[in-house]
């Protein structure tokens, strides 16, 4: 495996970690004072994410001076390792670790009545999210005061709809179904005016940063066209949970105390709405 590679596969997992990480700290601030049964797991998982997250980020910054020199040896290189972790790709990720070790400390000292902590894991995501703005070409493209605030409007939706994914289906599989259903109808309300927002920013940076339709063409265009059809499938996905799912499975809290079957066709609304959420998941994952 060559050093470009690996760099990629670890970039990867970390933005993965990254958001996941962030978007818990976003779901326990919205939904916290709603949640019993699934808060003890969902605080879980995002300290899981927080410090995976750490060690990836790390990782990957140790690997640029590799990349740097074609080999895996520039690892052990001190002048290329001061030369990334002095760019402004490596200023970046430091302040990621930085956003996500404050995640990592407020999420181990929160629980179900403590506001401080919470709050806290919000300003770490918002941290590590506004990390992303100072490399890339948004930070350096003349339009730069446009840009930033796409950009940081697109990753910071990105990471309250994916960061929730996980917490939800915990949600359905083990709070009340009443419970569970208030949350997944207040997130869906939330979800349906946000979600848009995401391709409206994204494509206002496309605009901006693509010189024509000729990058189209390209492989940067095409991967943006694939991009965008994943989005248009999420947004599918988003609408039968909102619309026809989430419904079902209200329905069938509602009549669950009443009938046997009236139980049974809820667990399998619940099992469909989980299965939907986790296409959801592998999609922005993708």
């Amino acid at each position: 495996m060559t050093p470009d590679l690996l760099s990629v596969e670890v970039r990867a997992l970390a933005f993965v970690a990254l958001f996941q990480a962030a978007g818990v700290a976003l779901f326990l601030a919205a939904f916290g004072r709603q949640l019993t049964a699934a808060q003890a797991g969902i605080r879980r998982l995002g300290l899981i994410a927080a410090a995976a997250g750490v060690v990836l980020v790390l990782t990957h910054l140790s690997l640029d001076p590799a990349r740097m020199a074609g080999d895996f040896a520039g690892v052990w290189d001190a002048g290329l390792q001061q030369l990334a972790w002095h760019s402004s790709s490596g200023l970046s990720q430091v302040l990621q670790i930085v956003g996500l070790l404050v995640v990592l400390t407020a999420l181990s000292l929160s629980g179900p009545h403590t506001a401080a902590p919470q709050a806290a894991a919000v300003i770490g995501a918002l941290i590590a999210i506004g990390a992303f703005l100072l490399t890339g070409h948004t930070s350096t493209h003349p339009l730069r005061a446009l840009l930033a605030p796409l950009l940081a409007l697109h990753l910071l939706i990105v990471a309250f709809w994916f960061g929730a994914l996980l917490p939800l289906a915990m949600a359905t599989r083990t709070e009340a179904p009443d419970a569970a259903v208030r949350i997944l109808d207040r997130f869906s309300g939330i979800a349906v005016a946000l979600v848009p927002l995401i391709g409206a920013a994204g494509l206002g940076m496309a605009v901006i940063l693509c010189p024509g339709l000729g990058v189209l063409q390209q492989p940067y265009g095409q991967l943006l066209l694939i991009k965008l059809a994943g989005f248009i499938v999420l947004l599918g996905l988003a609408a039968w949970n909102r619309w026809r799912l989430v419904p079902a499975l209200a329905a069938a809290a509602t009549a669950a105390a009443a009938a046997t079957a009236a139980a049974a066709a809820g667990a399998r609304a619940g099992s469909a709405l989980r299965r939907s959420i986790g296409t959801e998941y592998l999609l922005i994952v993708a």
